[in-house]
């Protein structure tokens, strides 16, 4: 740790809320004087409007401790609530009891405390951080809580904090009597160059430290820079510049030291470029496509990039199809034959087979094989950066298990698990829906699957159903299609068409 080597007695750039650490500059300053002027002349409705890490927290924990001696307040963060949670959040606040305790009765224990607190002469304060959160409804709430006053004073007053998305709601028409009611609106705007430099000095006054300045104008200049003026950007450039520093004995921080922080902090660095085949024309467009395609297919992990052909080592290519990477992987080229009877499955049925490539349902048309060559066939750069490991578990036709069959499918996009059930099984419902949690132990979500998920289906034996015999059926016309289709796989592999006629 560099506490040590730069003599200071606390972390500075710490990540929590401190408002020991609020550096009052231009408009945190001016933010915090209006917020407490207006609390002072009881205007009791303000909104501060902040992006994300602007020090909006911090600048409210810091009105808290301000009003601390004079003031009853309640801070409620938890803002994706509906209204009675609200009303809970704030009793709890206030250390009421609300168990058993219905909406109604929960504002008249409300009522009373804030006529506790107006006869101890205490004004009541809430505080709502992160406020672009609430729903439409619990905004209603909050206008309906400015009401509790009598014909003198208002026995709450209300600050609403939050990012950009909270004016826009505060803006719309729906929301026009609460907007009303705002009578100090606010906001934080990012540090200047010099802002920053104050910043840092003033962090690092308060942690402990008193010796010469440890970061020069140089790399002052470049955290302003990188940092866009965000103080949570500008601790987190501080503290590992800091931390490297320190592993090299460096007492001053340098231009190069915060370059080396920079990359550190690079998210973007770290994402593995898409996988393209080496020397296909087509490349350009495979970069552009591989990206969406391989996150469907559930691949995330770097892969080897392929082999550049040159004079040298293209006589060293294998002649059977394959083209090899770095790493020994190799990806199969369709058969060429295959691949030309498909295309002249695909000139003569023309409509048919392109209707069946438009439908939303596409990853379901996979329970043939011809389709999945066909694929291949018509834009083979799309599969060239799914992971092995995906495509070699996805098998479209049933296996037997000792429970019955099992049948593994593939999600499409903005799919369900009830509209998969439904697709092979023409049934859906709880019984079923264990069933299949359990055979997919790593489904998290049912009703929001991930394209190219792919998910086990229990089935008793023989009684797999065709895609076109559910009530969610494509069109007669697709139906001949996808029958033309799965036959003519069939005539090509020798294998029978085994799904159940009903």
């Amino acid at each position: 740790m560099f506490l040590d080597f730069f003599d200071l007695r606390e972390e500075p750039f710490g990540m929590t809320p401190d408002p020991a650490y609020l550096y009052s500059g231009r408009t945190h300053g001016e933010a915090l004087a209006s917020l407490s002027l207006g609390i002072a002349d009881n205007r009791g409705f303000f909104a501060l409007i902040a992006e994300p890490g602007m020090g909006k927290t911090t600048l409210l924990y810091q009105l808290l401790e301000d009003l601390r001696d004079s003031t009853r307040t309640v801070l409620v963060s938890q803002t994706q609530c509906n209204p009675r949670e609200f009303i809970e959040y704030i009793l709890q606040g206030l250390g009421a009891d609300v168990n058993g305790m219905g909406l109604v009765a929960m504002h008249g224990v409300l009522n009373e405390i804030l006529f506790e607190e107006l006869l101890a002469g205490k004004r009541f304060v809430l505080v709502v951080d992160e406020a672009q959160n609430l729903d439409d409804s619990v905004l209603e709430t909050v206008r309906m809580l400015s009401n509790f006053e009598t014909h003198n004073t208002k026995l709450l007053q209300i600050i609403l904090a939050g990012q950009p998305p909270l004016a826009a709601k505060l803006a719309q028409p729906g929301l026009s009597q609460l907007r009303q009611r705002i009578a100090v609106l606010t906001h934080l705007e990012p540090f200047t160059v010099e802002e920053t430099g104050y910043y840092i000095e003033h962090r690092l006054k308060v942690a402990g430290y008193s010796g010469e300045p440890i970061f020069d104008a140089a790399s002052i200049r470049l955290i302003a820079r990188n940092s866009k003026g965000i103080p949570r950007n500008i601790n987190n450039l501080c503290y590992t510049s800091l931390l490297l520093a320190s592993i090299r004995s460096l007492r001053t921080v340098t231009l190069e030291t915060v370059q080396e922080a920079m990359k550190r902090l690079d998210m973007e660095s770290l994402v593995p470029e898409p996988l393209a085949m080496a020397d296909s024309p087509a490349a350009p467009v495979a970069s552009a496509v591989a990206a969406p395609v391989a996150s469907a297919a559930g691949a995330g992990a770097s892969r080897p990039r392929p082999v550049q052909m040159t004079a040298a080592n293209k006589k060293d290519r294998p002649s059977n199809g394959y083209l090899t990477y770095d790493a020994g992987r190799k990806i199969t080229r369709p058969n060429w034959p295959v691949r030309s009877a498909i295309l002249a499955v695909v000139l003569l049925s023309g409509p048919l087979f392109l209707a069946i490539l438009g439908r939303s349902e596409l990853g379901l048309a996979k329970t043939s094989d011809i389709f999945h060559h066909a694929s291949r066939s018509l834009s083979p750069q799309i599969f060239a950066d799914q992971s092995e490991g995906a495509i070699a578990s996805y098998d479209a036709e049933p296996q037997d298990t000792r429970g019955g069959q099992v049948l593994t499918v593939m999600a499409g996009p903005q799919q369900t698990l009830k509209e998969l059930s439904l697709r092979y099984l023409g049934h859906f419902d709880s019984d079923l829906s264990k069933k299949i949690r359990a055979l997919n132990p790593d489904l998290k979500d049912p009703d929001h699957l991930e394209a190219g998920q792919l998910i086990r289906i229990p089935l008793p034996p023989g009684a797999m159903k065709k895609v076109n015999d559910t009530a969610d059926a494509a069109p007669s016309l697709s139906e001949a299609s996808g029958n033309l289709i799965a036959k003519f796989s069939a005539f090509l592999r020798g294998r029978k068409y085994r799904q159940q006629e009903q």
